[in-house]
């Protein structure tokens, strides 16, 4: 189990002491039905081994319910715990608070170490994307491997998103919502700036007064003007759908 695993929690009650922390400006009935909005909610983040979106939690609460609300009182009735309820992307899971990541280390399964290329790979997808190997390889200043890629695919932490609007239509890559759980951040617009890369030494101090780090994409999944959406015929193109798969 990773230190981002989920851990087993008694759930919270309506009625216990929390209760008072649903906002006050709301009335009796209100409270009421937001803290058991909120504890149905919290059932279901529970029992789920992968974040839930708040679109899935939606259509299994009662219809009307007010998910965001409830979701942001739970996160502050969990805040202070020893697990936080987190939002992943759009998505909301139970992980350990960060702070206590140390007692799981001896149950902590070591993940395979990403190469000095593939970690260099994988900083340009997190902040070009999407971005294609062609441009990677640009940025880089070298060649990039398709082993680097199938490494980054194969950690669940890239995907392939589309292909680029360009003669050859070549692939692009984004990051996952397993990149944004594992690296403890709620969306890809939560990536390090320059002054935080630079005060964890990541970035040179003298690097020249016009070099900027690209702002990220307000929301990765949707495609931008300049990529197709791949097709089944992209998939079996690129291995990852067989015609038998396409006809089931």
């Amino acid at each position: 189990m990773s230190e981002q695993a989920s851990a087993k929690i008694m759930p919270f009650r309506a009625d216990d002491e929390n209760e008072d922390e649903a906002p006050e400006a709301l009335s009796t009935a209100e409270r009421m039905l937001l803290a058991e909005t909120a504890r149905m909610a919290e059932a279901l983040v529970f029992a789920s081994t992968e974040p839930v979106s708040e679109n899935a939690l939606a259509a299994r609460l009662p219809e009307g319910a007010n998910v965001a609300a409830a979701m942001l009182h739970l996160q502050q009735i969990y805040a202070k715990r020893g697990v936080n309820l987190v939002r992943i992307g759009d998505s909301w899971a139970f992980r350990t608070a960060g702070d206590l990541a140390f007692l799981m280390s001896r149950d902590t399964i070591q993940q395979r170490k990403l190469s000095r290329a593939a970690l260099e790979v994988l900083s340009i997808i997190a902040y070009h994307q999407p971005v294609t190997r062609a441009e990677i390889e640009d940025i880089r200043g070298v060649e990039t491997s398709k082993g680097t890629l199938d490494t980054l695919l194969e950690s669940e932490w890239v995907r392939m998103r589309g292909r680029r609007k360009t003669p050859g239509r070549p692939v692009t890559y984004g990051t996952t919502e397993a990149f944004l759980d594992h690296f403890q951040l709620e969306s890809i617009r939560d990536l390090p700036g320059i002054d935080e890369l630079k005060g964890a030494g990541l970035l040179s101090a003298r690097m020249p007064s016009n070099f900027s780090i690209p702002l990220p994409p307000e929301d990765p999944d949707e495609l931008t003007e300049d990529e197709d959406p791949l097709t089944d015929i992209d998939l079996e193109e690129l291995g990852l759908l067989t015609p038998k798969d396409r006809d089931a």
